[in-house]
């Protein structure tokens, strides 16, 4: 089964755990190597995010436990994900650099 994107790991999923840890790490480093040269590097960590593959791979027993769960009772979407892309892409986000912008709709509370 496929664990949301800011879960905490479950087995079978070493791998994918590094590698989002992995890519939070590199965000702060690179954020520090290129802010010099006014450069921002910040990353966005979506929670469940409805898409084919979400859709394939989550049970329903799955699904219902992340909507309880999330306190926005619902799933996301790309189209939540977007404009928050859309904002680090943009002059508006000039200051904030080598973070880490969970967008789960409140899910997670440790990172």
């Amino acid at each position: 089964m496929l664990e949301a994107d800011n879960s905490i790991p479950g087995a079978e999923e070493a791998f994918y755990a590094s590698a989002k840890a992995a890519v939070r790490r590199l965000t702060h480093s690179f954020a520090k190597e290129l802010g010099p040269r006014n450069i921002t590097v910040n990353c966005v960590a979506p929670g469940m995010t409805e898409t084919q593959g979400t859709q394939e791979r989550l049970s329903s027993a799955y699904r219902e436990n992340t909507l309880k769960e999330t306190p926005l009772g619902r799933i996301g979407v790309p189209e939540d994900i977007a404009p928050i892309v859309a904002f680090l892409a943009s002059g508006d986000s000039r200051w904030l650099t080598g973070r880490t912008l969970l967008a789960d709709g409140g899910m997670n509370d440790y990172w």
